[in-house]
């Protein structure tokens, strides 16, 4: 593995606004690409659950303190979006916030650290609580919050 990067085969989204966001996310060094629905976004790679081929994804910046937490709403879909099954999955993600490109380990937030980030998330992008809402009627589910923490050698 190169430092502080994931390696392996790239397949881009089949989605072509996520596709080409991400591609010029990347190129720009996040100048370019940058928000969406109106705030800054970050890359996310992960690898896939089942194939283990790398999967980009541009998604809101929620950052405190070094750490990010990602909301997994989806949209307020009725099931968990493929990058929350591919980080369980594989726990080491990249990170790329800006031109800075970092290792990250995720995990899900629990409890009373679930409740402080959704309420920092909810100051920051006020719709989430609109999507964590549609996710529960939708689905009956829960929208996990992920905590990505950088990886210590």
């Amino acid at each position: 593995m190169t430092p502080n990067l994931l390696d392996g085969e790239y397949v881009p989204s089949s989605d072509p606004t996520t596709r080409d966001q991400v591609e010029l996310y990347e190129r720009t060094d996040g100048r370019e690409g940058a928000t969406m629905l109106g705030g800054p976004v970050v890359v996310l790679t992960t690898r896939g659950a089942r194939s283990s081929t790398l999967r980009k994804t541009p998604l809101m910046r929620i950052e405190r303190g070094g750490v990010y937490a990602l909301g997994a709403s989806a949209g307020g879909q009725a099931r968990h979006p493929s990058w929350f099954h591919n980080l369980t999955a594989h726990p080491t993600v990249q990170l790329q916030d800006g031109a800075r490109r970092a290792l990250m380990t995720a995990r899900v937030a629990e409890g009373t650290e679930r409740a402080d980030w959704l309420a920092y998330a909810d100051g920051l992008y006020p719709f989430f609580a609109d999507l964590r809402e549609r996710a529960v009627l939708t689905g009956d589910r829960e929208v996990p919050v992920v905590l990505l923490e950088p990886v210590t050698d």
